[in-house]
């Protein structure tokens, strides 16, 4: 179903962190983008559909306080309504870039007041809801960014309240005007998930509570939360109410990135894929539909892909439609890509 096209070299291997990888796409410039975290640096790559890199970029940590060069956690583009910026976290704070990361825009320094000595301070978890961008944080609080339509008058407007352990993954998906609907989820390191309504106010909605094991990773689907568990499971829940309607034994080791394709072309069926990624090595490809009848979901298996000897940290759909996929793993200095056969 998907075959290994020609690989992007990186300069280094990627960090084992989970959802280390981030893509964007420029279909008008026939681009693919993509970011990957290597210890206190992020490499940036543009490549062409062939897989031929056409230019390479290096973004550092901002020094902020302290001696020694601080770690980056994350970086991930975030497409608003208006505009794409490019948003890197580290263990100093949180910086905003224009999109192919030439002009730093904005520079949050986390206060790490509220730290004890021996806990780590750092941001995790991007995603863009509307006008806003929210990233989380070390403490369990989520800070959510005011972003204009162009310049750098970005805002800090609020900060979300709902974890006591630190954010792992945030996934946002447009509410579509729908009243009392769920258009946010956060997941934490002790599993919780917490659910929210970004409009007209950010609204804790409800929370489901975790079972021992980290949440590394979140999607929406159409009103349907997946949650990659360290455990290798995959959980797909209601968001309104929390209430689980499918667990898949997706992995033999924690997942470690989720993504969704809600495009797919009409000649692979008309369907939602989800992909799962892992430290097992293993790459799986889920449909996701709901029954006509009974409007049950329904998750069916589609592809497998094995990354032999590796670490995946990182893996997402290179386009909306689902036909091609990037993986990144610890000690690989390539970025791997499978297209559709």
């Amino acid at each position: 179903m998907f075959r290994w096209e020609r690989s992007i070299p990186l300069r280094g291997s990627a960090a084992a962190l989970c959802n280390n990888l981030s893509v964007l796409q420029l279909p008008a410039r026939n681009l693919t983008h993509f970011g990957v975290v290597h210890g206190p640096s992020a490499q940036l790559l543009s490549a062409a559909p062939e897989g031929v890199p056409l230019a390479q970029r290096q973004l550092h940590a901002k020094e902020g306080a302290g001696v020694s060069s601080p770690l980056i956690t994350q970086v991930h583009w975030c497409v608003l309504p208006f505009r794409v910026l490019l948003v890197l976290t580290s263990h100093r704070g949180i910086q905003m870039y224009e999109s192919d990361g030439s002009t730093m825009v904005y520079w949050h320094a986390l206060d790490s007041g509220d730290a004890t000595p021996v806990q780590a301070v750092f941001a995790r978890g991007i995603a863009a809801s509307g006008h806003f961008i929210c990233v989380g944080t070390w403490s369990g609080r989520v800070l959510v960014f005011d972003i204009p339509a162009k310049g750098p008058n970005i805002v800090l407007s609020e900060e979300l309240a709902g974890h006591q352990t630190p954010i792992t993954d945030i996934a946002t998906e447009p509410a579509q005007g729908q009243d009392c609907v769920a258009d946010m989820v956060t997941a934490d390191d002790s599993g919780l998930l917490c659910v929210w309504r970004s409009e007209p106010v950010f609204t804790l909605l409800t929370c489901i509570p975790g079972f021992g094991v980290p949440c590394p990773s979140v999607q929406l689907w159409q009103g349907i939360i997946a949650a990659g568990y360290g455990n290798g499971q995959v959980h797909l829940y209601e968001a309104t109410t929390g209430n689980l309607h499918v667990q898949i034994n997706a992995h033999a080791r924690a997942i470690s990135a989720l993504d969704l394709a809600p495009d797919v072309a009409p000649s692979l069926g008309h369907l939602d894929w989800l992909l799962s990624a892992a430290e097992d090595t293993f790459v799986h490809i889920w449909k996701l539909s709901r029954s006509p009848e009974s409007s049950y979901i329904e998750v069916e298996h589609c592809h497998g892909e094995c990354v032999s000897d590796t670490q995946v940290c990182g893996a997402r759909f290179c386009d909306s439609s689902g036909s091609s996929f990037a993986v990144t793993g610890y000690d690989l200095a390539e970025i791997r890509r499978f297209s559709s056969v």
